[in-house]
């Protein structure tokens, strides 16, 4: 299984998600961590189930999020890009080149790393064991 890990280590407040997995992939070594900048050529072509960790701001707490959580947005988008990485996957969805898509929700301010690390082993490896995606990555 593959995780892509999206973040900007330049930005403090966008790289909580680099910040956490040197942890993460500690805890869960079969699970292989990407890490991806959205804005080159993602997700790779041909990959049809995606998961993606990254910094949510405004997140008070984690957060597992569905791509269809998101459809509203793509008609009152609130991104301050003209093109963003949620509208880019709300459009290959659409035009059905991917199928599904979780994206693992992380504050941008973390109060307990050790909670929120848990937190997420606990749900992948739920995910995991729900057999959630319909096609093994």
């Amino acid at each position: 299984m593959k995780i892509y890990v999206l973040g900007n280590p330049l930005v403090k407040e966008d790289s909580n998600s680099l910040m956490i997995l040197s942890d993460l992939k500690k805890a869960l070594p079969k699970i292989y961590f990407e890490i991806a900048d959205p804005n080159e050529n993602f997700p790779p072509k041909d990959e049809r189930n995606i998961m993606i960790l990254d910094t949510v701001f405004g997140l008070k707490k984690p957060t597992i999020f569905d791509l269809d959580d998101f459809k509203q947005e793509i008609r009152n988008p609130i991104s301050p890009h003209d093109y963003d990485l949620l509208i880019h996957l709300l459009l290959l969805k659409k035009l059905k080149k991917i199928n599904k898509v979780i994206i693992i929700g992380i504050p941008d301010v973390i109060r307990d790393k050790l909670k929120l690390v848990n937190w997420i082993i606990e749900q992948i490896n739920y995910l995991l064991k729900k057999k959630y995606f319909y096609h093994d990555f």
